[in-house]
């Protein structure tokens, strides 16, 4: 039986294109298991040696000067004026893969590979042969969202709200064309839901923290950009009621640092590991979290109904500024540009516990319930369009 082959195309500028990905990938084996072949490139990093280049600055600044990104930002934009139907950088490569893999339907989880990178998959393959689809994770419109992700010849445009896919439409993609089908997680993200009852025994047994205390997530990308040791000091002033969950992506300096840290403060409870694979645990186990504005960190957020504080240390990057904006404009969630506006909004809550559970109860305004199989058989119906196999889909088990 023939399968359908769908070529995901991402990049690993921040952890969340990646994440997306992977999720799909794993959907996809989930429901149709070996019907449907997914074959995920990163295609920034392998085409070419000046997009590698490029991740690695995008990366770089992100960790050292995040204001950087404003002008990293507008040098992208302007170059894709010029840049607008073909593939520039990486096209040899690209062409390989569409030669060789043959994909029914490519779909782009990354803004930079949209334009050009459908043209030339139907080119190769022939327009009545493949598909092409995006899903753009941005949580708004405006400054930040990239002209890159506008591809008006796309098959399928899936927004996750409806304020993102508005934009879009404003900006080029056909309104027919248009989905709004919310998160796009890993089936574990649904499958291993922490009972509000069983939270505090979480905390104990699998965190070794205390069960009746607030909990502060200090969140970080994969690349490991903190500010955790800034932080820190204004949970210590109030341990005898506070603790912290803290992660350090593949950052090796800082978890050793913190270790060394939690070694001399034996007064604070405090949960510390390097890259997690538990993060979406980690966020039911939480009270509230402090990141920066990725995307799929924020969705997590408001899946498993952890209020956001956002660090806007060093300035917030245009893509973060989308993020930003839905949760300051739809709940009233702040940003913290340095310790002394952490420590402020900690004493405040310490103080008066009733502030707190304002915040939460408009944070949770914004929640909304997603069938996270739904985005996945639409994309494979697509896929099947020039594929014509047979599929089984098979049925999600429940929680």
């Amino acid at each position: 039986m023939s399968k359908v082959r769908i070529l995901v195309l991402t990049s690993s500028t921040g952890g969340g294109h990646d994440a997306r990905a992977e999720a799909f990938a794993e959907w996809c084996f989930q429901l149709y298991r070996h019907d449907v072949d997914v074959r995920i490139e990163q295609m920034l990093e392998q085409s070419s040696v000046v997009n590698r280049v490029g991740v690695k600055f995008y990366n770089r600044i992100q960790q050292a000067a995040p204001w950087v990104h404003i002008w990293f930002y507008t040098v992208v934009e302007v170059l894709s004026y010029l840049i607008r139907r073909r593939v520039t950088f990486g096209a040899r490569y690209y062409t390989e893969v569409l030669r060789e893999y043959r994909p029914h339907l490519v779909f782009s989880v990354h803004d930079c590979l949209n334009r050009g990178y459908f043209q030339l998959a139907r080119q190769i393959l022939g327009a009545d042969r493949v598909r092409c689809a995006t899903y753009c994770g941005e949580f708004s419109g405006g400054w930040g969202y990239s002209r890159n992700w506008i591809e008006p010849t796309v098959d399928l445009y899936i927004s996750r709200t409806p304020t993102a896919r508005d934009f879009a439409v404003k900006k080029g993609i056909p309104a027919e064309k248009t989905l709004v089908r919310g998160n796009l997680m890993l089936p574990t993200a649904y499958l291993e839901p922490i009972p509000p009852g069983q939270r505090g025994t979480f905390r104990e047994h699998r965190l070794g923290l205390r069960p009746d205390l607030f909990t502060v997530f200090l969140a970080t990308g994969g690349n490991g950009a903190n500010n955790h040791a800034d932080l820190l000091p204004a949970l210590v002033k109030h341990a005898d009621r506070v603790q912290a969950i803290v992660i350090c992506g593949k950052n090796k300096q800082a978890y050793h640092d913190l270790v060394h840290w939690r070694a001399n403060h034996p007064e604070f409870n405090c949960y510390i590991e390097g890259y997690s694979e538990i993060v979406h645990l980690l966020i039911q186990a939480s009270d509230v979290i402090v990141t920066r504005g990725g995307t799929t960190t924020c969705a997590k957020a408001l899946h498993f109904e952890c209020p956001i504080i956002f660090n806007a240390f060093g300035g917030i990057m245009p893509q973060e500024e989308l993020t930003w904006k839905f949760f300051r404009n739809g709940a009233g969630c702040e940003k913290i540009e340095n310790a002394a506006d952490f420590e402020a909004i900690l004493d405040q809550w310490m103080a008066d516990s009733a502030s707190y559970g304002k915040v939460r109860n408009e944070f949770l305004k914004l929640r909304y319930v997603d069938d996270p199989t739904v985005v996945i058989d639409e994309l494979v119906a697509l896929a099947n369009q020039p594929a014509h196999a047979r599929l089984k889909r098979r049925p999600f088990p429940p929680p």
